[in-house]
């Protein structure tokens, strides 16, 4: 039962759309198990760029079945759209299945996403407004929508009514917005319902016949490990988990089917959005690192805050996902540092901490401290093996697999699809 989890080590853009890319032509499913159009992957292939939002990466890849699971929020629309691009550029998406379990991002989850950050001011989380985290609420208090509802009307408008019933309180009362009319929200959606049908699957059963029969199946995840809901850097923080463990409830499948979990680290650390970020860089390395990485949100559109690697963080992920495996993305960014900074632990109220903190309060205090590496110059896009590789280079790698507690088996050294590193296989 070759099953693999492929998972964001850091706080999430680090590159698994590539990783997945790679794998994409030796695996014969790619699962997105949880998150929504919050999440965004890029995919080099050749001389085309794909931004890929909602759908998982290995729709890119000939004879690989991409699939959303149940544990995924999916706005209609958004998907749709992204079909029609992919459709319009000569992309095969026949193959896509969507669990009919999947929850939908209604218009007035939008509504109400975006009028809450707003209302927050200071104190906000730093969404999307894309309506991921009411969405979710919604699954949890038992009123959400799921894309089976869309081939019921009676069931349909009676859960939108039951949503909206809470929810027009809230907008007209708190928010001071106009409410929101049931039969209009029943009309837009089973708009889809013809559109998305031929997707629809029971994805639960597909997936557990596949691994029955000793197929290969990739769980995707979105975001990362410390945008995790339990996990991560409460309350800066996604609306579910990322983690390895939401690849079993977010697709169906039993924790024994999981043969190996690779976590995707950058070789430098970056997120979005606000929260705790103890290497971030406000000075000319920052921006460099800014620049030359191109980092941007490719779904967010945002500017992504920057900073050294932190191998706290990357034992705390390699702990907490159980990861057996290292996907190092981007260390061509790093070329031309005479010194690259690595954090190796934390200085809290002036105590050394090793791990992670367990206090919320202690991580928002920590401090780094840095172990200085030697730097490379030559440029190492065109390497082909681990030993192409500029000596500092090897050294900076070494340095990090050790630190981090699980063996780095690929790594990226430009954006394309063919300049990654292979050391060990992953199947």
């Amino acid at each position: 039962m070759p099953a693999l989890v492929l998972l964001g080590a850091q706080w999430g853009d680090e590159g698994k759309g590539k990783a997945t890319d790679l794998l994409g032509g030796s695996v014969d499913y790619v699962v997105r198990y949880q998150g929504g159009n919050n999440a965004g992957h890029t995919v080099v292939v050749g001389d085309q760029k794909y931004a890929l939002h909602l759908l998982p990466s290995g729709i890119l890849s000939p004879g690989c079945t991409p699939v959303i699971g149940n544990g995924v929020v999916v706005d209609p629309s958004v998907l749709l759209s992204e079909l029609s691009g992919l459709n319009e550029r000569g992309v095969d998406t026949s193959k896509l299945l969507l669990s009919g379990n999947a929850h939908i991002i209604t218009p007035y989850n939008v509504t109400v996403d975006k009028v809450t950050e707003r209302f927050l001011g200071k104190r906000k989380i730093g969404t999307t407004g894309r309506g991921i985290g009411p969405t979710y609420a919604d699954k949890i208090n038992r009123v959400g929508i799921r894309v089976q509802d869309l081939y019921d009307e009676s069931i349909l408008t009676q859960k939108v009514e039951a949503a909206l019933d809470a929810k027009n309180q809230i907008l007209t009362k708190l928010y001071n917005r106009r409410a929101i009319a049931v039969d209009q929200v029943v009309e837009e959606l089973l708009a889809y319902a013809d559109k998305l049908a031929p997707y629809v699957a029971d994805t639960v059963l597909v997936l557990n016949q596949a691994l029955e029969e000793d197929k290969v199946v990739l769980f995707e995840g979105g975001q990362g490990t410390l945008l995790d809901i339990d996990h991560g850097t409460y309350p800066f923080v996604t609306s579910s988990n990322p983690t390895a463990g939401g690849a079993c409830t977010g697709a169906g499948v039993g924790p024994t089917k999981i043969s190996r979990v690779i976590g995707i680290l950058k070789a430098y650390t970056t997120r979005v959005g606000a929260g705790p970020f103890p290497t971030e860089l406000f000075d000319e390395d920052g921006e460099a690192l800014r620049r030359i990485g191109g980092e941007r949100g490719v779904t967010t559109g945002r500017d992504r805050r920057c900073g050294w690697f932190d191998a706290v963080i990357a034992r705390y992920a390699t702990r907490v996902n159980g990861l057996t495996d290292f996907f190092l993305t981007k260390l061509d960014v790093l070329t031309g540092w005479e010194q690259i900074p690595v954090c190796v632990a934390y200085e809290i109220d002036g105590k050394r901490v090793e791990e992670l903190p367990y206090s919320q309060t202690d991580f928002h205090h920590a401090k780094p401290v840095y172990e200085m590496l030697p730097g490379w110059n030559e440029d190492i896009s065109k390497a082909k093996t681990f030993g192409d590789l500029p000596k500092n280079a090897q050294a900076y790698v070494k340095a990090l697999e050790e630190m981090s507690g699980a063996p780095i088996s690929a790594i990226g050294v430009g954006p394309g699809r063919d300049e990654t590193i292979e050391i060990n296989s992953f199947i």
